[in-house]
């Protein structure tokens, strides 16, 4: 997860510029571009939520910076990279954000990622897993994650796919966007490892109603499992498609899915979906796991157990990758960034 990678670089960002004057009452806004509304609307309110127990835990504490409180402010990206460059750009210079947590999508955060490495802002991200966003070439980045990058997790589909359904000839069916990019690059490296190769690769795109045609290329070469990549929507659309054709074969998916309504839209073979994720509540917790489930419930009355927490990975990636930013906040002393104490009134006349 590089956790520690986030905090050193972090740490050495910031490192070195001194606490604003009559800073300690102020309150650390903490920006958030993700999908609040639509079909990935419930991955990006367990991001919300992870962020808000970690930042409630740290206010009651007394905050940073001797007496510093959070604040968190967020803006909905509806999963489109353009409305969320606008987002990112609202937070950055009117908000005057000191960190920006990115959200859902990895397209949306690859659109954002050159404007934070420009303003020199860390950019945090709980969620979105294509390898190319914090990979991304600059020198210095600003692009840390608490997300397994596509590269790990394509190995793990592999692994359950083979162990679980003993496959032997698996076929891709992938979104045509930047994610879907990631993960063909990848599952092609976890193949290339094992001497194997694909079935066969086939795309959709993210409006899609109907991929029987791509499906049934993928079944004539004998494709023994599929692995999806897709969020909400378009995924499930793969899964009705497959109902349409009768054809039952093992999916290994993405996390990407579990974050909305995709058990409604994807009608009841949704249940027959097999998803990789980095984290659950269900079985024997941590000593923070179990403190944050015992504050989720008290928070939020629509959580009585850990089956209600979805997706635990938003909220668990999210409570940690703030708990990581106010370490390293607290470690460098200051919030300025590099650009130092006059960063806000550049940013300020670029918002104007």
């Amino acid at each position: 997860m590089k956790r520690r990678n986030f905090v050193a670089l972090a740490v050495a960002t910031v490192l070195a510029f001194p606490v604003l004057p009559a800073a300690a009452q102020e309150t650390i806004k903490i920006g958030l571009v993700t999908a609040l509304s639509g079909q990935s609307a419930r991955a990006g309110e367990a991001i919300t939520r992870g962020l808000t127990i970690a930042i409630d835990e740290l206010n009651a504490k007394g905050g940073v910076l001797k007496g510093r409180k959070f604040e968190l402010v967020r803006r909905d990206d509806e999963a489109t990279p353009a409305k969320g460059v606008i987002a990112a750009r609202e937070l950055i210079f009117k908000e005057k954000v000191a960190v920006l947590f990115g959200g859902l999508d990895t397209p949306v955060s690859l659109a954002i990622v050159p404007i934070i490495n420009q303003e020199k802002l860390p950019f945090m991200g709980p969620w979105a897993a294509g390898t190319p966003i914090t990979q991304n070439g600059a020198n210095p980045n600003f692009a840390f994650r608490v997300s397994a990058v596509d590269e790990i997790v394509n190995l793990a589909m592999l692994q359950y796919a083979q162990k679980t359904f003993n496959a032997k000839n698996c076929g891709m069916i992938l979104v045509n966007n930047p994610w879907g990019e990631s993960n063909e690059k990848g599952l092609l490296a976890a193949l290339s490892a094992k001497g194997m190769k694909p079935a066969g690769i086939e795309k959709f795109e993210g409006n899609d109603v109907d991929v029987v045609p791509q499906l049934t290329r993928l079944k004539t070469a004998g494709a023994d499992c599929l692995f999806l990549v897709g969020n909400v929507g378009p995924s499930s659309q793969v899964v009705k498609s497959l109902e349409r054709m009768g054809w039952k074969p093992p999916i290994v998916s993405h996390w990407g899915p579990a974050g909305g309504r995709f058990t409604e839209l994807a009608g009841p073979n949704a249940k027959d979906v097999h998803f990789i994720q980095t984290y659950s509540f269900f079985g024997k917790q941590t000593r923070v796991g179990e403190k944050v489930m015992k504050a989720l419930m008290a928070k939020y009355p629509d959580i009585k157990g850990p089956g209600d927490v979805t997706p635990a990975v938003g909220v668990a990636n999210a409570y940690d990758a703030m708990m990581l930013t106010a370490m390293a906040i607290e470690k460098a002393g200051s919030t300025a960034g590099p650009s130092g104490p006059s960063s806000s009134t550049t940013r300020s006349s670029l918002w104007a």
